[in-house]
C-alpha cells in the first residue's frame, strides 16, 4: 500500500504541482488486470491497492481535465518482468502457462508497456484522461 497507493498519490501531488506552473502535462500511473478483476491466491492487498490506483487516476484526471493536465494509467496483465517472474513462481506455474491462459498466447513485455505509455503521453491522445488503457492480450475479455 504504501508504493502502490501513497507513492502513486505522492509523485502525483508534486507532479500535478509542477504542471500547473508549465501549463499542462500527461501522468501515466501503473496499475494492474488485478485492479479491474481482483486476483486470489493471497493477493487481495495488491489487487486493493491497483483498485485504489485506478481510482486515484480517474479522480485526478476529473479534477485536472480543464487545467491541461491528463491523468490515465496503464493496467497490464503478466509481463516479462522479475517482478512476473517471481509471481508465476509463487503460484508454481511458469510464464509459458500465463501465455498459454492468454487468448494472444503471450504475456506482456517491456515494449508494449512503453509504447502505450509513450502513446497516453503524446499529443495522439490528447482527447484522453482518467482512463485506464488495459494491456492484457485479451485476457480480461474472456
Amino acid at each position: 500500500m504504501d508504493t502502490n497507493v501513497k507513492g502513486v498519490w505522492l509523485s502525483m501531488r508534486y507532479e500535478i504541482r509542477q504542471m500547473l506552473k508549465q501549463g499542462g502535462g500527461a501522468i501515466v500511473n501503473n496499475a494492474s488486470i488485478s485492479g479491474l478483476t481482483g486476483s486470489g491466491r493471497g493477493a487481495a492487498t495488491y489487487s486493493a491497492s491497483k483498485h485504489a490506483v485506478l481510482g486515484l487516476t480517474k479522480s485526478a484526471g476529473l479534477e485536472n481535465a480543464r487545467r491541461g493536465i491528463r491523468v490515465n494509467a496503464i493496467a497490464p496483465y503478466v509481463t516479462e518482468t522479475d517482478m512476473g517472474t517471481q509471481f508465476a513462481a509463487g503460484l508454481r506455474i511458469s510464464m509459458a502457462d500465463f501465455a498459454r491462459m492468454n487468448p494472444s498466447g503471450r504475456v506482456g513485455t517491456l515494449d508494449d508497456a512503453a509504447n502505450a505509455v509513450l502513446w497516453l503521453c503524446s499529443d495522439e491522445s490528447a482527447f484522453v484522461t482518467a482512463h485506464t488503457l488495459t494491456l492484457d492480450g485479451g485476457f480480461t475479455a474472456q
